[in-house]
């Protein structure tokens, strides 16, 4: 009898462990300026925090060469911290003056394989400012489309764009697929209605994602904007925000960082999409 329940326990044991392996961690960060203001102590800051995911899109990537030096230095603080990673970089994006960023993914290259450094949507770069980055990932020979987009301002129509996108992500790209980025517009809008009668959920719902320049009533989040978006083939097994300030006397030096919190989701890849 004893050796029946041992035996159970074992086999408990290698089944979530075999589960653990399958489930994949993406982490979703506008990085406020990323490139012109991280010095090695930030840098090595905005690492703790994502050392234990798999793969960490990143948005406002600046368009000079200090963008893609942070995204390096970020990598190798990152391949010394027990994984190995590896990273690509969009080009600049074909924005209006004072607008254009580049895009950066970082990812652990022992669970995560690529075939290409990615391209931006240049088919979407008249409806678009910041025209999203593509990049294909594959898991254990599945493959993983994950676009990173940074819309316009709240102020500035970002609507347009998520209706560009979801229009070209629903005719265009076959799952499963996650979109990853800051939406300057909360998940509950109508604009996603198209995404989500395709299929496709939201990593969070009811979580805002911005950091306010100043404590206000023991508060200081501000917009629930940030967000991931992923398709029906595609199971969640967990999504939030990673809160790196936890106290409003920690604001100001957590701002140095970023103006906003990186959000996440677990995941599995349904068998039924291959």
């Amino acid at each position: 009898m004893c050796r029946r329940i041992l035996l159970l326990l074992l086999l408990v044991v290698s089944l979530s462990a075999f589960s653990q392996k399958d489930e994949i961690e993406l982490i979703s960060w506008n990085i406020k300026d990323f490139g012109k203001t991280k010095n090695a102590k930030e840098l090595n800051e905005i690492a703790e925090i994502v050392k234990d995911t798999d793969i960490l899109a990143i948005q406002e990537v600046v368009a000079g060469y200090g963008g893609a030096q942070a995204v390096a230095k970020l990598w190798d603080i990152l391949n010394r911290k027990g994984h190995k990673w590896d990273y690509a970089i969009s080009n600049p994006t074909n924005s209006p003056k004072y607008t254009t960023e580049r895009y950066a993914f970082l990812w652990k290259t022992h669970r995560i394989k690529i075939k290409n450094r990615g391209w931006l949507l240049t088919k979407l770069d008249s409806t678009i400012d910041r025209e999203p980055f593509l990049l294909n990932f594959y898991i254990r020979d599945k493959k993983l489309t994950v676009i990173n987009f940074h819309s316009r301002p709240y102020n500035k129509d970002p609507e347009s764009e998520i209706k560009a996108l979801s229009r070209f992500v629903i005719d265009s790209l076959s799952t499963p697929l996650i979109i990853a980025g800051d939406f300057n517009v909360d998940e509950k809008e109508s604009v996603f209605d198209g995404l989500k009668m395709a299929g496709y959920g939201p990593a969070i719902a009811n979580q805002k994602t911005t950091l306010k320049k100043s404590c206000k009533r023991v508060s200081y989040l501000n917009h629930p904007i940030d967000n991931i978006f992923y398709s029906k083939d595609i199971q969640k097994t967990d999504g939030g925000v990673l809160d790196f300030v936890k106290f409003c006397d920690r604001l100001e030096q957590a701002r140095k960082l970023s103006d906003h919190l990186p959000v996440f989701i677990k995941f599995k890849i349904n068998q039924k999409a291959y």
